[in-house]
């Protein structure tokens, strides 16, 4: 393995505890103060989130996936270790984390065009947030099993 490879996985992890982090904050805390505000101090209140989010993700989520390029690479050789369970699993990670992208730039184009209403903005974090958690589950279990 590479010299790098344990400063690759520190970031990688770093970026994932970030991502998966705002997701969690949106989806468990932000959505539960809709209860409490009214519906003007909630819209303000995620639209200063979504504005801070805007200028730290993009970076975070592109270190993301740039990080987790280089680990797939040293890890399996380019796609040696497919053929393996590990292999599999590994694929199963990449599709979710791939599905996550997709998910991740439709959000930022229907944000750029006007079209993110609170309610789509809510689902997507959720379907996010399912999406990660199945990565995690994959990330930790395709070691063990």
């Amino acid at each position: 393995m590479s010299a790098w490879y344990p400063w690759v996985v520190l970031l990688h992890l770093s970026c994932a505890i970030v991502f998966i982090g705002a997701a969690a904050f949106e989806v468990l805390i932000l959505d539960a103060l809709h209860r409490q505000f009214d519906r003007a101090t909630m819209e303000r209140l995620e639209q200063a989130v979504m504005q801070r989010a805007r200028r730290i993700m993009p970076w975070v989520v592109g270190l993301l996936y740039l990080s987790g390029a280089m680990l797939f690479t040293i890890r399996c050789g380019g796609l040696s270790c497919l053929g393996s369970h590990f292999g599999w699993l590994l694929l199963t990670k990449v599709s979710l984390a791939l599905l996550v992208l997709v998910v991740f730039v439709m959000t930022l184009r229907a944000g750029s065009r006007g079209r993110l209403d609170p309610c789509r903005f809510r689902h997507t974090h959720r379907v996010v947030l399912a999406l990660m958690v199945g990565i995690v589950f994959l990330a930790k279990t395709m070691f063990y099993l």
